[in-house]
């Protein structure tokens, strides 16, 4: 089993849902949250709580410092149609990734002490896999 460095990590994004997706630089960090819904099915005389599964909610975070130079986050968000999205834990391993249709929200954010930064947070639009 290898482990990998987060600093190879990479995500690729298209700005609609048709555009190819693009190496978007200067983003430092991403996250993927597979939540299954669990529904609770206990019932009289269960010796403990049972449950089904449901769905499962994709949902996640990328973020990274501004650049001026790079719109593709902000030109995602206001898709009417969605973006794509890859996203790949090391570079090291580019056959490894996860990877779906979704709506995107942008921000940014500054400070006095601080660099600018943009965030941006995304939900499923489709189906998503993992490679």
């Amino acid at each position: 089993m290898a482990r990998y460095h987060g600093r190879q990590g990479r995500v690729y994004i298209s700005t609609t849902a048709a555009a190819a997706a693009v190496n978007v630089g200067a983003l430092t960090e991403w996250s993927l949250d597979g939540t299954q819904d669990r529904v609770d099915v206990t019932a009289f005389a269960d010796a403990n709580k049972q449950y089904v599964l449901g769905l499962r909610d994709v949902s996640g975070t990328i973020s990274g410092w501004w650049d001026d130079t790079i719109d593709t986050v902000f030109d995602a968000s206001e898709s009417a149609t969605g973006c794509r999205i890859y996203l790949y834990p090391s570079n090291d391993v580019a056959t490894k990734y996860w990877y779906g249709p979704a709506w995107l929200d942008s921000s940014v954010t500054t400070g006095v002490a601080d660099a600018v930064r943009i965030t941006a947070n995304f939900v499923a639009r489709g189906d998503w896999g993992r490679r």
